[in-house]
């Protein structure tokens, strides 16, 4: 009876102390949450993408990851109240588009991760302090838009060869674009271009603009693409038609959508490969040790429909080049 008493004992007092550690066991892991800022609603695919790269790594939105999406609208200075509404919500990290929502949620935050994607040049913008070894809480893609830029050019003046005179319709109201601006302004030189530069500031400032560019006798537009462009893509493209200018755009969205031309980096694989860098973070790495990943590979995307209605044929030359053709 003594032993039997004494291995009760026991087995109780066992029980008491294993019970606290079977109920830690049994709590559910927690499941990070992240942000998703940009100035203005991406396109479908951008997002499609990027969830694909989540579930590629093993993510799958509402069962074992949080994400929480906001958009400023295409009003950047809304941008500061969403940075501030997901630090409340305490994210674990923040993926940016674009230069904008990079730059406020660099400003709101030194210790919440950030992964960028679509920034032309984080080391001109100060979002890092080099590309190899970013340091700080920032991290991600560049997509090199001033460099392209001046390409963008040559892509054109190789579809009309006898173009003289361009517009260059850019966001006077985006600091940024005046690297773009140098870029294009150097190869025009080059190819004995003339540049005619439509500097706007808002939506209402486009009929102008594509008005000043008929009376400057532009045969050819390039535009440099950021948060404003891509919120009114449909209507520049619209306007490039009405007035029959051939226009070349940086991402392939402005041909899908009706654009006659784009010549850049796949921003939707950009979105995809941000999941990686997420993931990485997320298992303890340190953005600042993730070097910031630059495009190895741009496409051309010629949309043949919109040729035949400005009553231009492609060269066979760029035809052969481009990576599609929409038919």
């Amino acid at each position: 009876m003594r032993l039997r008493t004494i291995g009760l004992i026991v087995t109780l007092a066992l029980g008491l102390l294993l019970a606290p550690l079977a109920a830690d066991a049994q709590q559910p892991a927690k499941v990070p949450r992240i942000g998703f800022l940009r100035a203005e609603m991406p396109p479908e695919s951008y997002i499609e993408a990027f969830r694909q790269g989540l579930r590629e790594h093993g993510y799958v939105e509402g069962q074992n990851i949080v994400v929480d999406y906001r958009w400023a609208e295409g009003n950047e200075e809304r941008l500061r109240l969403l940075v501030a509404e997901l630090i409340r919500l305490k994210v674990d990290l923040i993926v940016t588009s674009a230069p904008a929502a990079t730059r406020a949620a660099k400003e709101a935050t030194t210790t919440i991760p950030i992964v960028m994607v679509h920034v032309a040049d984080p080391v001109a913008f100060g979002f890092v302090a080099g590309l190899a070894r970013p340091g700080g809480n920032v991290t991600g893609f560049a997509l090199l838009f001033p460099e392209l830029s001046g390409k963008r050019l040559e892509v054109l003046k190789e579809a009309l060869p006898k173009l003289s005179r361009v517009a260059v319709l850019w966001n006077a109201a985006n600091p940024y674009k005046a690297y773009d601006l140098k870029e294009v302004q150097a190869v025009a030189g080059a190819l004995r271009v003339t540049l005619h530069t439509l500097p706007v500031r808002g939506p209402e400032d486009l009929d102008d603009a594509f008005q000043a560019a008929v009376k400057s006798r532009a045969g050819g537009l390039i535009t440099l693409e950021d948060p404003f462009t891509g919120a009114h893509r449909t209507r520049i493209i619209d306007l490039a038609l009405k007035h029959r200018l051939p226009a070349v755009f940086a991402v392939r969205p402005f041909v899908e959508a009706g654009g006659l031309m784009s010549y850049g980096p796949n921003p939707v694989d950009q979105s995809r490969r941000a999941a990686t860098y997420v993931d990485k973070i997320l298992k303890g790495a340190k953005p600042g040790d993730l070097p910031v990943q630059q495009p190895t590979r741009f496409e051309l995307v010629i949309n043949l429909k919109t040729a035949k209605a400005l009553g231009l044929t492609i060269p066979q030359s760029l035809l052969f080049r481009a990576d599609e053709v929409i038919q």
